[in-house]
């Protein structure tokens, strides 16, 4: 729990660049949308009448959706408004889509085992999608030549939660949690490498303006 409350609380700095700045820059919302379905998700898994004896999924998993919902919130704050109605789409269908899945486990299923296949093997999907997020940011690294707006120490603790949930994982014999967090043990390992590749070419000190020039039509 320790290595993901550090996960959870890695993006600080970014966030405290955002709130100096007043201004998201070019920093993305993708990860920090997908993780808090994610953990709603998990959340719901390791209710007693879901999965039992999973208390340890339900703690780590509560604080992060507390967490997460305080960085959407910074990014509603400073935002331009076409951002911020994209945010609000996006996350008006998660709540339905998680409202959905609550419904439908309850009303449908009528034992833990098959509340927990159910819910497990959406978290996997999901978990999945929460760590392939950063696609979008590794992708504008690439193209840009530039790691400023890749956090290192969230890639790292995106690696070193991976790999810690994956070993729990392993421990008690639960694949729902091993899958996603041997691919998120992947992810952070090329995030790591897209950093080293790239970190002497980052210009740190370029006005924001000019990180990300598109061509002009």
């Amino acid at each position: 729990n320790a290595i993901s409350v550090g996960l959870f609380l890695s993006p600080i700095p970014t966030f405290l660049s955002i709130i100096r700045h007043k201004s998201v820059q070019h920093f993305k919302s993708d990860p920090y949308l997908a993780t808090i379905l994610n953990c709603a998700l998990w959340v719901f898994y390791g209710m007693p009448f879901v999965h039992p004896d999973s208390t340890l999924v339900v703690t780590i998993n509560g604080f992060g959706l507390f967490i997460q919902a305080a960085y959407i919130s910074i990014f509603f704050i400073y935002s331009s408004w076409g951002k911020t109605k994209k945010m609000i789409v996006i996350l008006l269908v998660e709540i339905i889509f998680f409202a959905g899945v609550v419904l439908i486990t309850l009303n449908t299923f009528h034992t833990t085992t098959r509340r927990s296949t159910l819910v497990g093997s959406l978290c996997v999907a999901f978990n999945i999608i929460m760590y392939s997020s950063p696609l979008t940011v590794m992708k504008m690294v690439i193209k840009t030549k530039s790691v400023k707006y890749m956090p290192f120490w969230l890639s790292v603790a995106s690696l070193c939660n991976g790999i810690v949930w994956f070993i729990y994982a392993l421990i008690k014999f639960d694949p729902w949690v091993a899958v996603p967090n041997g691919l998120g043990a992947l992810s952070g390992v090329v995030q790591l490498i897209l950093y080293a590749v790239y970190y002497r070419t980052t210009d740190w000190n370029e006005t924001d303006p000019k990180e990300v020039q598109l061509p002009e039509p």
